[in-house]
């Protein structure tokens, strides 16, 4: 598809708030706009949802989960809406995709191969969970039956981040939806426009009113009311762990509410001496260069073996330097534009950092301006970086990667985990038996050998240490909107 035939007029349908199944203006009568990064043009301007709308929207959630006829609804009714939203969502496959991109500015290769696909596939995961959660029988002491009951949390406040806007709406969506519970979702202020298609769709599926609420806004006001809410019964999140420790504060300072979180990473990606060179590159490249770099699991920290780093770091320069950045909406596009000026800023402050502090730069170190009038940051590979630098420390959420030599595995499974995140890590190794006793000494929550960035909606997903607490996809997230009962019967 060329851009000069998607225009905002053509593709942004919606930008008003869904409430209690309507779509409605901000109480405040605000709005705010979203820009195309390709370009930093306006493409819409979207209602701006506030303490007033929460609670609005908090109080349909909770009367579709008490009294209306979600509760009452049986689990394999449930599971079939979710399906038919599913069909909806493969039926727009192609819309949504177009308008993460103009929203985003990923690629429209990533968002219709990669990002799509993987949202019907969460959903229609999700679909096939809601009427097989089981509770069990106990064989306890004395003349009694005791069972329990796996049961709704109840109304769940969902914040969402803008690098996946449909992936991670999905991968809450999904489990809440199975479970039974009812949601306030918020989109990020940065992209609320495929969110906003999506409730479209959750309506035309045909989800009573209430079930789902989506109000874009921004953190500070709509995520901090979702978040403080007495009727709140759980909150999660996915974005900085530093948003997060606020995010949790504030739900302990409210009611106790139930949280999850999906924060921060600072990946090790390890590349042993008898790796396949060829394999480890392109791992490389996917793990630090898709999606912009803004990927919580982006394998930002390098570790390769002194013995092979001089040529691993030739030819990862030289892939780098290949690969198509402009357009997103160009097919051969694989590097778009960051998604703000305050996300390219951000990067371009670490990149500067990174040279003041003597890294070298290989390639990249600057702003893409060939790329277009957008917020294109060029794909940028340091040497010489040491542990201690600022780059090698804090997550950058861009396009950079630091190399860090090695000489001993051990050493740099230690300084990989010298790190206060723990949400992924990569290993690369002919070693099989090496690799599996790397992965179990890695402290992240997902590990992958001989690869990078593979996600299934069965396999779990979540961190370790400051990168989160629970965990998304598989059954493991149906947990987090679920409470156990245990129900006692004298015999």
């Amino acid at each position: 598809m060329a851009t000069a035939t998607v225009t905002p007029q053509s593709i942004v349908k919606q930008t008003k708030l869904l409430i209690n199944g309507e779509f409605v203006d901000a109480a405040s009568g605000k709005t705010f706009e979203t820009p195309n990064p390709s370009t930093g043009e306006t493409l819409a301007h979207v209602a701006e949802a506030d303490k007033e709308d929460v609670d609005r929207a908090v109080a349909a959630a909770r009367a579709a989960f008490d009294d209306g006829p979600w509760s009452k609804m049986s689990a394999r009714e449930r599971g079939r809406l979710i399906r038919k939203l599913t069909d909806l969502i493969r039926e727009n496959a192609k819309e949504l995709a177009t308008l993460d991109t103009l929203d985003n500015g990923k690629p429209i290769f990533e968002t219709s191969n990669v990002d799509l696909p993987l949202v019907i596939d969460c959903m229609d995961y999700y679909s096939g969970w809601a009427d097989k959660i089981e509770g069990d029988t106990i064989p306890v002491s004395g003349d009694f039956l005791n069972y329990t009951l796996k049961e709704p949390v109840g109304v769940c406040g969902q914040i969402i981040p803008w690098n996946f806007p449909m992936l991670m709406a999905a991968w809450k969506l999904g489990p809440a939806l199975a479970t039974g519970c009812t949601v306030v979702l918020k989109p990020a202020e940065q992209t609320p426009l495929s969110a906003l298609r999506l409730g479209e769709l959750i309506c035309e599926a045909g989800f009573p009113p209430g079930v789902v609420n989506i109000l874009p806004g921004f953190g500070e006001t709509a995520g901090h009311a979702i978040a403080a809410h007495m009727d709140v019964d759980k909150v999660a999140f996915t974005g900085s762990t530093e948003v997060g420790r606020l995010v949790m504060e504030t739900a302990a300072k409210s009611n106790l509410k139930k949280v999850t979180l999906e924060l921060g990473g600072k990946a090790p990606n390890i590349v042993l001496p008898d790796a396949n060179i060829e394999d480890a590159v392109k791992g490389a490249v996917t793990g630090i260069f898709f999606n912009q770099g803004e990927v919580c699991c982006a394998g930002s920290r390098l570790f390769v073996d002194d013995s092979v780093h001089d040529e691993f770091i030739d030819k990862l320069k030289n892939f780098a330097e290949t690969i198509p950045q402009g357009d997103p909406m160009d097919e051969n596009t694989r590097i778009g534009a960051q998604v703000s000026q305050e996300q390219l800023d951000r990067i371009l402050n670490y990149i500067d950092s990174g040279k003041s502090e003597g890294a070298c730069v290989v390639t990249g170190g600057a702003r893409n301006e060939g790329a277009g009038t957008g917020y294109y940051v060029k794909p940028t590979i340091f040497t010489d970086v040491r542990d201690e630098m600022k780059i090698a420390r804090e997550e950058i959420f861009g396009p950079v990667v630091s190399a860090i030599k090695f000489s001993e595995v051990e050493d740099a499974v230690k300084r990989g985990n010298k790190t206060n995140y723990g949400l992924s890590a990569a290993v690369w190794t002919r070693d099989i038996k090496q690799a599996h006793r790397i992965a179990r000494q890695i402290r992240a929550g997902v590990v992958w050998i001989n690869t990078y960035n593979q996600f299934d909606a069965a396999s779990p997903f979540g961190g370790y240490k400051e990168s989160g607490i629970g965990r998304e996809l598989g059954k493991f997230a149906l947990d987090n909107y679920l409470q156990t009962k245990s129900v006692w019967v004298a015999l």
